[in-house]
C-alpha cells in the first residue's frame, strides 16, 4: 500500500504543492512549525530512511530541497532555512525546510502552528514562483 506522502505526490491526496519534478515533490507540512515549513519527498522511492536510498535518489533529493530551500528563503522573510530529517512519523523519506528566526525554531516539541486555507496557498504559490525562477 502508498504511504501518505506517495498518494500526495500523485494528487490523490490534496496538498500545498510549492515545487515538483519527475522525481521530487515539497508542499507544505499540514502540522508547521513555522508559516512556509515544507517537506521534501522522492516521488519515486518510499524507503522510510534516508541512508537507505541509492546515492542518486539521494543526491537527487538534496539538490531539489537546496532549490526549494533557496525558493522558501526568497518567499518568507527569514534568518535561515532549518533542515531536520526525523522520518519517525511517516514511513516515507521526508526532509523538513523551516524558516527559522533563531535556532528554537526548530523544537519538534513545540505546538504546531495552524494557517488558514487562504495562507497556505498565499504562501505556497509565493514559494512556488520563487522556484520557478531558479
Amino acid at each position: 500500500m502508498a504511504t501518505i506522502f506517495t498518494r500526495i505526490a500523485k494528487g490523490e491526496i490534496p496538498s500545498y504543492k510549492v515545487a515538483e519534478n519527475e522525481d521530487y515533490y515539497a508542499f507544505l507540512d499540514i502540522n508547521p512549525l513555522a508559516q512556509g515549513h515544507t517537506l521534501v519527498i522522492p516521488k519515486n522511492v518510499e524507503d522510510d530512511y534516508i541512508f537507505n536510498l541509492d546515492p542518486a535518489v539521494y543526491e537527487g533529493l538534496w539538490a531539489f530541497a537546496r532549490k526549494v530551500a533557496i525558493a522558501l528563503k526568497a518567499a518568507v522573510p527569514c534568518k535561515r532555512v532549518g533542515v531536520a530529517v526525523l522520518g519517525m512519523e511517516v514511513p516515507h523519506t521526508h526532509i523538513h525546510l523551516v524558516p527559522l528566526q533563531k535556532e528554537s525554531d526548530l523544537d519538534f516539541r513545540k505546538e504546531n502552528l495552524s494557517f488558514t486555507e487562504e495562507e497556505n496557498k498565499a504562501i505556497a504559490q509565493k514559494i512556488f514562483n520563487e522556484y520557478a525562477k531558479l
